[in-house]
């Protein structure tokens, strides 16, 4: 089954790294390591799924 991918990118989409903008179209919503994805999740109550990385 082939990957989904969104048209509308997310937080990867201004980053540097090849890896992080292969998943720049994902339906998730992914940010980088960052005190703002961190921020957010503590202002939203939501807990943060950290990716360790796949490929």
């Amino acid at each position: 089954m082939p990957m989904i991918n969104s048209r509308i990118p997310n937080s990867l989409s201004k980053e540097k790294s090849p890896y992080l903008l292969q998943h720049a179209h994902n339906p998730v919503d992914w940010y980088p390591w960052s005190d703002e994805a961190f921020e957010k999740a503590k202002q939203e109550d939501k807990p943060v799924f950290l990716s360790i990385g796949y490929s």
